[in-house]
């Protein structure tokens, strides 16, 4: 029973109001007073943490206010770096599949028969082909005269000592055994020569390299083209079979495939091995390289 009355008693002392006044420090007279409750000024101090609390919230949501605090700028900071460096990953992952597309298309062209077109990029984010070759400038005209000439450097000349340098340090080796029946003549649109074989005779790489395309058509039947170094590329046409798959290592004198046999896929007797040889985008006289 105590322990209620004491209880009650507090509870009473928590709401009786008591009398806060101002007097003059002169005369003694009160200026100002104020009756006060124990449970007011909770109930007051309460509101006011809460108004304070309000306030603070509306300033961080919908003021930069937060820019103004330690840490939370370095944080900004970061997300701006951030936002910077995946800008740069896709840009130079735009710049590789260009240029991804770009080479499969002039191999494509390669294929056709056709000589690549150049790729000119706009200011945009979309990418054209211009179909206008590439203005040849005074120098490249003077090295292409120099080199389909009859100078010592000339590529097609068959008196010159240079051909054969080039030839034993590349260390390039026969295709296929066989007598060329057609030769190399870029004004009929022959790139590479056609060479008389035995039927089902072995075709095997001139080089190590990687293979970029085995594929079969119905003009050429299987069609594998090689990768090589100093951009060189190396073209196998008219195949009756394809024994490598697309980027697989290739080393020197490996086995590609099989000459084409007349009776094999309706393939006429007049049908040829055919083998082009590509160097940076340019077909080249494969004699000028290989010992037939």
């Amino acid at each position: 029973m105590k322990f209620l009355k004491k209880i009650r008693a507090w509870w009473r002392d928590l709401f009786r109001k008591r009398r806060f006044n101002m007097l003059n420090a002169t005369d003694n007279s009160e200026e100002w007073h104020i009756h006060l409750s124990p449970a007011s000024i909770f109930a007051g101090l309460t509101a006011f943490a809460l108004l304070l609390f309000i306030l603070i919230l509306t300033l961080m949501a919908y003021t930069p206010v937060l820019e103004l605090l330690p840490g939370y700028r370095t944080e900004s900071d970061r997300m701006r770096e951030s936002l910077v460096q995946n800008i740069i990953r896709l840009d130079s992952m735009e710049r590789m599949m260009n240029d991804m597309m770009t080479y499969n298309e002039h191999i494509a062209l390669v294929l056709e028969g056709r000589t690549p077109a150049a790729r000119s990029f706009i200011e945009s984010d979309s990418v054209r082909t211009d179909n206008a070759s590439v203005l040849p400038s005074r120098e490249d005209s003077l090295l292409r005269a120099e080199m389909e000439g009859n100078g010592p450097y000339s590529l097609t000349s068959n008196g010159g000592g240079s051909r054969r340098e080039v030839r034993e340090a590349m260390q390039l080796v026969t295709p296929i055994e066989g007598i060329i029946a057609e030769g190399y003549d870029i004004g009929q649109n022959r790139f590479g020569v056609r060479v008389a074989a035995a039927a089902g005779s072995r075709i095997t790489a001139i080089d190590n390299g990687t293979v970029i395309q085995s594929l079969w058509t119905p003009e050429n039947r299987y069609i594998i083209l090689l990768q090589h170094a100093n951009n060189l590329v190396s073209v196998y046409k008219n195949l009756s079979q394809s024994l490598v798959s697309r980027g697989q290592i290739i080393h020197s004198g490996d086995q590609l495939g099989y000459n084409i046999e007349p009776d094999a896929d309706g393939a006429d007797e007049n049908e040829l091995f055919e083998f082009e040889l590509w160097s940076n985008g340019k077909p080249v006289d494969p004699e000028g390289y290989i010992v037939f």
